[in-house]
């Protein structure tokens, strides 16, 4: 990536991580931390491994669309999987900063993994590893309700509304069964055509990058068509990931109920996710992960103070994570 480019994504995120760090209480802050003590540690360090899970959810993606050799062996990556560990931090983090999620980590890692493998390959990995991080936060939605009728009181609103989720997530999901069996680029694209103001614009990117559009939708197909086991262990990978992270709430939950039970930890973090995720388009999805803690400890019988310490908690996980991502940015590539 050229050096302007990165300046760029690492000052505008340094940018927004200022202003969501300024928004703080500094004194509710140090009595949050206080108060977790050790297992706020705990909670930051944990995502160090959540991130290994991404890393290689993301490189199994990659490493399926190696073209073979003529003795039907891949060539080595030509890059190292700490070093993809450092674009993903660092993706992940622009993601946290940037109004709209996608709008900032994405081309980041097209941009850093482009002069290793080509833009459309960066492009179509990347684009894959999105649909894959997504299409697992789904059937995790999907999953905890399934887990939430068999461990939790059910009332008719209860129902009403876990009866929707899982509509929701079935219909997205076949969506998105779709979109891996037939490629997504080409038809992002035209139904961009149909936004007031970007019709001529998207029609000439259209018409200019045709042939790159089939060639990701191609390799997008690839990975479900003919590499069955490739994306089931991709899939697998992000929704394991979604499991271990309830963790980060179990840890903060302890230190109010040393009993907590690791089943409510998922349906806090499954329903929190999913109200945050409506609110996508605020940076840090700010306002948005902290009601949806309130909503879920709420609706299974926990105190309204235990969601906004564990919401607390989080804002500062993701605040660490966020300059470490940024920092990372500065570092000195290397493919070793």
């Amino acid at each position: 990536m050229k050096k302007k480019y990165q300046n760029g994504f690492f000052l505008f995120g340094l940018a927004v991580l200022v202003i969501m760090v300024t928004q703080l209480d500094f004194k509710e802050v140090w009595q949050g931390v206080q108060h977790a003590g050790y297992w706020f540690l705990a909670v930051v360090a944990l995502w160090a491994v959540l991130y290994v899970f991404n890393t290689a959810a993301w490189y199994v993606i990659i490493r399926s669309q190696e073209p073979p050799t003529a003795d039907g062996k891949k060539l080595p990556a030509p890059f190292s999987f700490w070093w993809l560990y450092k674009i993903t931090v660092s993706g992940f983090a622009l993601n946290y900063a940037t109004p709209g999620g996608l709008m900032g980590g994405e081309p980041y890692r097209i941009m850093e993994l482009a002069p290793k493998i080509g833009t459309e390959r960066a492009s179509s990995s990347v684009i894959l590893y999105v649909m894959t991080h997504i299409f697992s936060h789904l059937w995790f939605w999907l999953l905890s309700v399934i887990l939430f009728v068999t461990t939790q009181p059910v009332t008719p609103f209860m129902a009403t509304l876990l009866g929707l989720v899982a509509l929701f997530c079935l219909v997205a999901i076949w969506f998105f069964l779709k979109g891996y069996k037939k490629g997504l680029a080409l038809r992002l694209m035209n139904l961009l055509r149909h936004v007031p103001g970007t019709k001529k614009r998207v029609r000439k990117f259209i018409d200019e990058h045709r042939e790159q559009l089939d060639t990701i939708d191609r390799q997008i197909a690839a990975l479900h068509n003919q590499n069955p086991r490739t994306f089931f262990c991709a899939v697998v990978l992000e929704l394991s990931c979604r499991f271990v992270s309830a963790l980060e709430i179990m840890f903060c939950l302890l230190v109010l109920m040393p009993s907590m039970n690791y089943i409510q930890c998922v349906l806090i973090l499954a329903f929190t996710s999913l109200f945050a995720n409506m609110l996508f388009f605020m940076p840090l999805q700010l306002g948005g992960r902290e009601g949806g803690f309130l909503m879920s400890v709420g609706g299974l019988g926990l105190t309204a103070s235990a969601g906004i310490f564990v919401a607390l908690i989080v804002r500062l996980r993701e605040l660490i994570w966020t300059a470490i991502g940024l920092l990372l940015i500065r570092l000195k590539r290397s493919s070793t």
